[in-house]
């Protein structure tokens, strides 16, 4: 599958309208792509049929979106018919889940990194014009889709970083402000407390139980989340892209990244091509997970491109989910059944409409098709 795939991302179509033409999917392609999938790696994974119908024959106006995502889908759509820019309409969808507290991958209350600081990473492309912005290793500013938006409108840049990307944000009228929430203060300490043993922190199983009530930044009596919550090691994010009832796209993926990761890491979300890329001729896509992967597969522009030439935003997700997996190389990546230790979904959307999802361990997206907003189970590789 690696020569065929990748014969299929240099094979550049003839005209750029190509696509929609020979668009529909037969039954014949179908059972090709579920082969494919199901030829992942030595690790064997489950049968994951592509969807017919449904996204695939959709056309018109969408939005597509993450798991996460179903108020950004509704307030996009909302903000779309009333006729607002949809760079706008969907920066302005996910900024509901980067001022989200319990959203701890996004923006406000999202996991810090090793040293207990929230740092943000964010881009949009906007089809129209073809251009991006995007902050990365943003700190104290709640909403980086929207600075990254002012750096595509604003600026002759791409990408801002760090310090320069904080003042640009100031410039622009934004405030600094604390992201980090008691539940993800509370959350990084669990972690540092059990990173290991040769450290001056107590583990969990090292510590001495309390024989009465304990007094926490909760209150009396009561016990605080560092008492009895699992680690996490959160990648999640949310990607969101649109399509107007004209054809015109945008796109967008914001995060607070990889939980407890090493300050000024940077993952895929605000990599123009691997964790977010549109074309106004063809359409838009994203991803969410192992950002890592992403950027060294560029996923994004790699779906993209394969709608260009004539594959579904189905079929197309799907076959970026493989070709991560088949290039994970590392032996880490992979347990011993040939399996990845990792996950990411991909989210594609077709100019004319069509759209749809795929991931690797089992996920969901959020979409709504012009008639309502629901969220929906992506096909999964295992």
């Amino acid at each position: 599958m690696h020569a065929g795939a990748g014969g299929d991302i240099l094979a550049v179509m003839s005209t750029r309208r190509d696509f929609l033409t020979s668009a529909a999917v037969t039954t014949a392609s179908l059972a090709a792509i579920g082969g494919a999938v199901r030829s992942v790696s030595a690790g064997q994974p489950a049968a994951a049929q592509p969807a017919t119908g449904g996204g695939d024959t959709h056309r018109g106006v969408c939005v597509i979106a993450s798991g996460n995502g179903l108020a950004a889908v509704n307030r996009a759509m909302e903000l779309l018919n009333q006729g607002y820019d949809p760079a706008d309409c969907i920066v302005q969808g996910v900024k509901i889940v980067e001022d989200d507290p319990n959203d701890q991958s996004v923006g406000y209350g999202g996991l810090p990194n090793e040293e207990g600081i929230v740092e943000l990473d964010a881009s949009v492309m906007h089809g129209p014009t073809h251009k991006s912005g995007a902050v990365a290793s943003i700190r104290n500013i709640k909403n980086p889709a929207q600075v990254a938006l002012l750096v595509l409108r604003r600026t002759n840049h791409c990408l801002l970083v760090g310090d320069g990307a904080l003042r640009f944000a100031k410039q622009m009228g934004f405030p600094e402000e604390n992201l980090l929430t008691e539940a993800s203060r509370l959350a990084w300490l669990k972690w540092k407390a059990n990173v290991g043993r040769d450290d001056f922190w107590l583990n969990d199983d090292e510590r001495d139980e309390p024989v009465g009530r304990v007094w926490t930044a909760d209150g009396p009596g009561k016990l605080s989340m560092v008492d009895h919550t699992d680690v996490q090691h959160l990648t999640g994010t949310i990607h969101c892209s649109a399509v107007t009832a004209k054809g015109d796209v945008s796109s967008c993926t914001t995060t607070s990244g990889l939980s407890w990761k090493i300050p000024g890491r940077v993952g895929d979300s605000p990599i123009i091509g691997a964790g977010n890329y549109c074309d106004n001729e063809v359409g838009a896509a994203g991803c969410t997970g192992r950002g890592e992967s992403a950027i060294v597969n560029l996923s994004a522009y790699t779906m993209v491109m394969l709608m260009e030439q004539g594959k579904t935003p189905q079929e197309a997700a799907i076959i970026a989910a493989k070709r991560m997996v088949d290039r994970a190389k590392e032996k880490r990546l992979k347990g011993p059944d040939g399996k990845p230790r990792f996950g990411c979904s991909f989210y594609a959307v077709r100019k004319d409409g069509a759209y749809g999802a795929a991931s690797i361990n089992g996920g969901s997206f959020a979409v709504h098709d012009g008639k309502e907003g629901r969220v929906l189970p992506t096909v999964s590789l295992y």
